[in-house]
């Protein structure tokens, strides 16, 4: 009760010093590696195309323009998103391997995601079974996030817990000219950024080729990346575009693996000694080629999405190592529009997708990172189809009626190569119909309040289905569940803007992974037969002073409240899930000088640790934390920009994240350390 005190009176102390939505995003561009000119485009729109497209939605979901972490480190999802209420990431070694948990979503994943779609410009990053990695993100690269949660994800056809992350790209129209960025800091991190984009006629263009290497925090966490995004479009008449993205990826990450937590208060920075000598690590080499069509007939548009991704990854862990080769592929069509029904407007979507992919997994002894005999051979299968179609209709200009439907067909086929020690194949298939209803209601322009209520289901991922550490195909049902939720966005005058969203979910046959001992991280799958999901998602933006001559201290925070709990368990009863923590708020306040100088302190703040086993043993949880960070730069030279962000100050100790397991004991090796105390640097030319 003390920590929801505690939250609480931060949360009014807050309130003291916030604003618009809009007054906060002029404020905060300082680095902007993208500028958005307004220039039109059907295949990519403008962020405020973006804002007034997810504002249709009855549910908890938001845009986060570039331009609000492009003024500090930016080499991770946790920069890019970590003050999005709802959205608890956190970096698991200082690198871009992270846990993502939304709505409970992935509670128990601390690598590869699951229960949230990840999408570049519409269309999916995630592997044909659902599972997704961060690696292949450039956070220098976007111009926008599109942030939907839990069933408000319809909107690409997406029916999970977590909901959808869509990243978009620059363009030749939205950024045109050169940019440079050079970064560096603590833990001998450097980075650099090129980008060019240009547009003439009915042609543009836009290409970034980002550098970053690193030592890390951690013993054994060396990491270089390198990566090149870009896109080419091309008008044909006044109504149609269509656009071309390319990305490619090449990924170098030493992995320290997770520590017990004695090692923990021992010693933060080390890494287990069979990390060290079985010189375990993470080689990513990709490749994405992906198109978008649109046609724009009126009031109507259709939309075309193909891609095919081809993945290499090369993975020494200390019990084996894992040799991947990855080919997906997808199609997508989408079609709006509008229409009087019974005299009233009615706007509606319908769509359709395919997901396909195949993965050949072979696993070998690990001689010191080195391959020795093979010990496994498999090849994975997935493919899904999704046909999906949302309804507004207007009961009265504020008021609309938001219906929506998907059914969902997916396949997994395993075929074991490797027949030496008895064949392992296997096969399923999954049917599910997910409804949705809700409404929003806007009683004045800036002022919005929602509800819905929801189904969402995911199957099982083939590390779920076929884990590393135990053979045979595993029987594991989907995950489902039902979703209400509540809530509110708008603007008070121009002084104060808030997001806030209340949910409960019921969930079905959750997908858990538990660590196995001895096996450095790995987890088997199980389903929990009930469990709840509930939570308060909270955002708050503003201007606390405003002077004649336009200095200003502006505001912002995000707070997440989470409720996660077994239901009536005949093991656990009603414990608490472990995995994340009950209460996370990021907070800033900032000063801006109409010069162009810009400083202010920054917190994360968990004021109560969380369980890491099921069993909710208390001398295993974490402890609570909280970091304050500084960030200071300046805007004023024409085309130059430059920062400093400071972070972890006090240079506390905490965990960052956490594996999960059925009963933890003193060699649980579950625990990843935080960053210590750093300070990062960089600067930033536009010609």
């Amino acid at each position: 009760m003390r920590a929801r005190h505690i939250a609480a009176g931060l949360l009014l102390a807050a309130g003291a010093f916030e604003a618009s939505a809009e007054e906060v995003s002029q404020a905060q561009v300082t680095m902007p590696a993208i500028t958005v000119t307004g220039t039109a485009s059907l295949t990519v729109p403008s962020i405020k195309d973006a804002e007034e497209q997810i504002n249709k939605t009855p549910g908890g979901v938001e845009v986060v323009p570039a331009s609000r972490y492009l003024d500090g480190r930016a080499t991770t999802m946790k920069d890019m998103l970590d003050y999005t209420p709802g959205v608890w990431i956190q970096s698991k070694y200082g690198q871009e391997d992270s846990k993502l948990v939304i709505r409970g979503s992935g509670l128990s994943r601390n690598f590869h995601l699951r229960g949230v779609r990840l999408l570049q410009d519409g269309s999916p990053i995630n592997q044909a079974d659902g599972s997704g990695d961060f690696h292949e993100i450039d956070p220098l690269a976007q111009q926008y996030i599109e942030v939907y949660k839990g069933a408000n994800a319809l909107r690409y056809g997406a029916m999970t817990l977590g909901g959808a992350i869509n990243f978009v790209s620059p363009t030749g129209r939205s950024n045109p000219g050169l940019a440079a960025r050079v970064y560096g800091g603590s833990y001998q991190t450097f980075g650099q950024q090129a980008a060019a984009g240009f547009g003439e006629g009915p042609w543009d263009a836009w290409l970034s080729f980002t550098n970053l290497s690193g030592n890390g925090f951690r013993e054994h966490t060396n990491q270089s990346l390198q990566r090149l995004n870009g896109n080419v479009g091309a008008q044909i008449g006044s109504n149609v575009e269509t656009r071309f993205f390319f990305s490619g990826n090449q990924v170098r990450n030493q992995i320290p693996g997770s520590l017990t937590q004695q090692q923990f208060w021992t010693d933060p920075r080390q890494g287990p000694l069979a990390n060290v000598l079985q010189n375990t690590r993470r080689d990513i080499d990709s490749f994405r080629f992906a198109n978008t069509t649109v046609v724009d007939i009126g009031d109507d548009a259709f939309t075309l999405q193909s891609y095919v991704k081809s993945k290499s990854l090369f993975h020494p862990l200390t019990f084996a190592v894992i040799d991947n080769n990855l080919l997906d592929w997808g199609v997508t069509g989408q079609y709006k529009g509008s229409r009087q029904l019974f005299g009233h407007r009615n706007d509606f979507v319908v769509g359709a997708n395919y997901f396909g992919g195949t993965n050949r997994n072979r696993q070998f002894v690990n001689r010191f990172g080195v391959p020795g005999p093979l010990t496994n051979d498999n090849t994975e299968f997935s493919s899904s189809v999704e046909i999906y179609g949302e309804n507004w209709f207007y009961a009265t200009p504020e008021l609309s009626i938001v219906t929506g439907i998907q059914f969902n067909w997916a396949n997994r086929v395993l075929t074991d190569n490797y027949l030496v020690n008895g064949n392992d194949s296997g096969a399923a298939s999954y049917f599910e119909i997910n409804p949705k209803i809700g409404a929003l209601w806007e009683p004045r322009p800036g002022l919005q309040f929602f509800a819905n209520v929801s189904r969402a289901s995911e199957p099982p991922t083939w590390s779920e289905l076929n884990p590393s550490v135990a053979p045979g195909f595993a029987p594991l049902a989907p995950q489902t569940s039902w979703t209400a939720e509540i809530g509110t966005r708008g603007k008070l005058g121009e002084n104060v803007g808030w997001d806030l969203s209340l949910y409960r979910s019921w969930v079905k046959n959750e997908l858990q992974l538990l660590v196995v001992p001895g096996f450095g991280g790995s987890a088997i799958a199980i389903n929990i037969p009930n469990a709840i999901h509930q939570g308060i998602e909270l955002g708050l933006n503003g201007t606390a002073w405003r002077s004649e001559r336009n200095d200003r201290i502006t505001g912002r925070m995000a707070l997440t409240v989470s409720d996660y709990r077994f239901d009536n368990n005949p093991t656990y009863g009603n414990n608490q899930l472990p995995g994340a923590p009950p209460y996370y708020l990021r907070a800033e306040a900032r000063y801006d000088s109409p010069g162009g100088f810009y400083i202010g302190p920054n917190l994360e703040w968990s004021p109560q640790g969380y369980y890491v086993d099921n069993l909710n043993t208390t001398a295993f949880m974490t402890a609570p934390y909280a970091l304050l960070g500084l960030k200071a730069g300046y805007t004023g030279l024409k085309g130059f920009e430059f920062f400093v962000d400071a972070r972890n100050l006090t240079n506390q100790m905490y965990v960052s994240n956490v594996g999960v397991t059925s009963t933890a004991n003193a060699t649980s090796q579950l625990y990843n350390p935080g960053d210590g105390a750093s300070v990062y640097a960089g600067i930033q030319a536009r010609f």
